[in-house]
């Protein structure tokens, strides 16, 4: 029974080193934790809590944008040379017919107030010849050339002046069309309101208007006669008298 005796010396020999390891306080492996543990976030404990926590982002935040501008909407096309020509046309027939709803509408959409017809008229020249006030404004509101002539060389004024339209008369000199031009008859708007009317009250009126606007009475026609002289010839006492008290 010798062998037997042997190995319980081994056994006890055995026990010995394990006790002793074991009062050194040698670290023990850990138990690895069961995959389903690792898998729910227990092994992770957060304060108590056994809620598992969020894995990290894998995207960087990204650093927030500037709001950007939102470009203009594109300007509509403009009119092609023909639809152009068209809406001019239908601007001077809505001045010639003095509709002042249709005339502005018609600015409204494109229309050029100094484009002119077949004989020279615009829609600003007609509404002044005519005495048209409501549709002048309107065309002097949309940049009516103030200095543009019809088919005779004459401003606008001139036939005003003819006509005895005093109030467009007044429009006229306060937009500042030349008083002292001379067109291809030879003549002023003086001399015209002189020559081509009565005489009258109106016409002493706007002879009266253009005298205190710095219309010269003394430019000529082309018969040489001033417009007191032709007003002397003609029989205007009160326009002659007018004329003399400026001199």
């Amino acid at each position: 029974m010798r062998w037997f005796g042997a190995l319980c010396s081994v056994l006890v020999l055995a026990m010995s080193v394990t006790a002793c390891q074991a009062g050194r306080g040698e670290p023990q492996a850990p138990a690895a934790a069961p995959p389903s543990a690792l898998a729910s976030g227990d092994a992770h404990p957060s304060s108590g809590s056994t809620n598992p926590m969020p894995p990290p982002s894998a995207t960087p935040p990204q650093a927030s944008q500037p709001p950007q501008a939102t470009p203009p909407p594109a300007s509509p096309p403009g009119l092609s040379a023909e639809a152009q020509a068209q809406l001019d046309q239908e601007l001077i027939a809505a001045a010639k017919a003095n509709n002042e709803l249709l005339v502005g509408e018609l600015i409204g959409r494109g229309g050029d107030v100094n484009a002119k017809d077949a004989i020279q008229d615009s829609a600003f020249l007609y509404a002044g010849a005519e005495g048209f006030n409501g549709v002048l404004r309107l065309t002097l509101a949309a940049g009516a050339d103030v200095a543009s002539t019809n088919r005779y060389g004459g401003t606008a004024l001139i036939p005003a002046s003819e006509h005895g339209h005093v109030d467009t008369v007044r429009i006229l000199i306060d937009a500042g069309v030349p008083v002292n031009h001379v067109n291809n008859l030879g003549w002023t708007a003086m001399q015209e309101a002189i020559v081509l009317n009565n005489g009258g009250p109106l016409q002493q009126e706007v002879v009266r208007l253009l005298l205190d606007a710095g219309a010269d009475p003394n430019i000529p026609d082309r018969e040489g006669r001033t417009a007191l002289e032709n007003a002397e010839r003609l029989g205007f006492a009160g326009i002659a008298a007018l004329i003399r008290s400026r001199g």
